[in-house]
């Protein structure tokens, strides 16, 4: 009997307990709702995306296409071996992340092109050549200087341009985290936090090469 009477009150207990009334997901047009666990609602209610976050990806895409147009110049132009090998990693990270925003874009149904192409990060136009689309990056005048120079003064002329370029990438993330209401995707905001954390590393490399390199030159060392 004391067997029996256990069971029954377990039995009373467990209807009487209160249940969460179920989490509904809407479906895709045309595809039924479905129960998702308050875990999963919790995630999708960060995966929203404003104006910004967009503009934000869209810009960053061409910006980091001008550090893979600087590093392909130095491929056939450098002469430090130790510069060239940091290129060849900035290219190999930027043209990843690349990838990863235009799928972030694509996934989303958004257009991988701003609007006005030729607008800049504040949507000003870059017709000047002395004026950079967007924060840090190379003027026209600029990248031609680069291109037309070699050897030692190209790498001197990389590095304060890369430089200059990662700066400008730092600058993008804190305008976009600026406002409250953006970087709310999670993808998104490990993005950013990583494009600061790791142009940050290489700037201070790139300073510290930089550095060795002029004080090579004074002493007239190759």
């Amino acid at each position: 009997m004391s067997l029996a009477l256990a069971i029954l009150a377990g039995s009373v207990l467990t209807a009487a307990a209160p249940q969460s009334p179920p989490i509904f997901n809407p479906g895709a047009p045309g595809e039924a709702s479905r129960v998702i666990t308050a875990a999963e609602a919790v995630e999708l209610s960060r995966t929203g995306f404003v104006e910004a976050d967009v503009r934000f990806m869209q810009h960053m895409i061409v910006h980091h296409a001008q550090a893979v147009e600087m590093v392909a110049l130095l491929e056939s132009r450098g002469s430090s071996e130790t510069v060239r090998r940091l290129g060849e990693r900035i290219a190999r990270t930027q043209e990843a992340e690349m990838a990863l925003m235009e799928d972030w874009l694509l996934s989303r149904n958004l257009p991988v092109s701003a609007p006005d192409p030729h607008a800049g990060h504040h949507g000003h136009e870059a017709a000047d050549p002395d004026t950079p689309l967007m924060p840090g990056m190379l003027t026209p005048a600029q990248m031609a200087e680069l291109a037309g120079s070699a050897g030692p003064a190209f790498d001197r002329l990389f590095l304060e341009g890369m430089i200059r370029h990662h700066f400008g990438a730092l600058d993008m993330v804190d305008d976009l985290l600026a406002d409250a209401d953006t970087a709310e995707d999670p993808m998104l905001s490990d993005f950013a936090s990583s494009v600061t954390a790791d142009q940050s590393a290489e700037i201070l490399r790139m300073q510290s090469i930089l550095s060795e390199l002029q004080i090579q030159s004074s002493e007239g060392r190759p």
